[in-house]
């Protein structure tokens, strides 16, 4: 029974197999709720368990862990020792400071992937940088969930699909459009929306002027201004 994975059951005290079979949770057995990972690793570690999983979109989501509730209480006991000793919080505080470094210098270079990415002529130099400081404000947020977050592919291509994802919501009529529910339909969409954005980051990149009218330059107008 070890790991065995699962999704959420009709009732709180069942889980739901991939076959689709209703299956009762073993008595003596409680959930362990997402949201502490050390708890969650050592409940894992240390015998039977099942864990509940559920997709959301694309995204898979932790609902949790069920395990033994004697383990689980004497493991969160564990560690709620361990977590009060000066010791750990020195380590936590450490690691803060640590965490918060590599979000700064992420930050920081996400933005310079996007100027690069946008590559505006110099007459739309302060443009560039608004969206540039707008794009990565949206999307490098610790648990966001945003393209930006993720390692699988190139920072340069996690920049290029942040631009066009925040334009496709900022410059286009996507988030009020009443899309079919067709297969494949909304993906067209975007596609369609994703190719005018390009022609129009195209047009700043050769310097045009811009149009009074232009959606992106009103998007991201200073509030005075609009």
């Amino acid at each position: 029974m070890a790991g065995n994975l699962y999704l959420p059951g009709p009732t709180d005290s069942t889980v739901r197999a991939a076959n689709g079979a209703v299956v009762a949770v073993p008595a003596g057995w409680i959930l362990v709720p997402p949201g502490d990972p050390g708890l969650t690793r050592r409940v894992k570690a240390a015998g039977d368990h099942w864990v509940v999983q559920e997709k959301v979109g694309r995204r898979m989501f932790s609902r949790g862990v069920w395990a033994d509730r004697a383990t689980v209480e004497r493991i969160r006991a564990e560690l709620e020792s361990e977590r009060s000793t000066e010791a750990y919080a020195k380590r936590q505080a450490s690691a803060a400071r640590r965490r918060d470094a590599e979000q700064a210098e992420y930050v920081e270079d996400f933005s310079a992937a996007v100027l690069a990415f946008l590559g505006f002529h110099e007459r739309h130099a302060t443009l560039a940088e608004r969206l540039a400081a707008a794009v990565t404000s949206h999307a490098t947020p610790v648990g966001s969930g945003t393209v930006a977050r993720t390692e699988r592919i190139p920072i340069e291509r996690r920049a290029e699909a942040a631009v066009i994802a925040w334009m496709r919501h900022q410059t286009t009529a996507y988030d009020s459009m009443k899309i079919p529910r067709v297969k494949g339909k909304r993906r067209e969409v975007r596609r369609m929306l994703a190719a005018r954005s390009k022609d129009l980051l195209a047009r700043y990149r050769s310097g045009e002027s811009a149009a009074a009218s232009c959606p992106l330059a009103q998007s991201l107008s200073p509030p005075r201004d609009r």
